[in-house]
């Protein structure tokens, strides 16, 4: 099996022509969210509903790359079912929408939200100390 859900963005430019869905409203997201746009389908989760505590340059250029269509945002949604090839965005009002999926990165918080992905289906296991995210 193939890796699905990451922590952190390594190496943006070797991924290409991939349904990404980036989970999270800081710079780290924003910046993931960014860098992979320009070579692929980039949808933006954000449980809020707008960017509060970015970089000013980064508030811009996110904004524009919205505005441009360079990526799909989703304001007010929050990712709760991630599967091997989509995954399930559910709003504010319960309404939820599933969307074609290669890759998730999260980028919610300093901690691993290891709750979250064994309720999302996502396999956790340990080895050598490290957690290892595999689906």
């Amino acid at each position: 099996m193939t890796e699905k859900v990451a922590y952190r963005l390594l190496e943006p430019e070797l991924i290409a022509d991939k349904k990404v869905v980036v989970v999270g409203g800081g710079d780290s997201a924003v910046e993931a969210a960014l860098q992979l746009a320009p070579q692929n389908h980039v949808t933006l989760s954000y449980r809020k509903d707008k960017f509060s505590r970015i970089k000013p340059k980064n508030r811009e250029k996110i904004l524009a790359a919205i505005s441009a269509g360079e990526i799909d945002m989703r304001y007010n949604t929050n990712l709760t079912q991630i599967d091997k090839q989509q995954v399930e965005i559910t709003d504010l009002s319960g309404s939820s929408q599933q969307l074609a999926n290669d890759l998730v990165y999260i980028f919610a918080g300093g901690e691993l939200p290891t709750h979250f992905l064994k309720k999302a289906g996502v396999k956790i296991t340990k080895r050598f100390g490290y957690t290892m995210k595999k689906y």
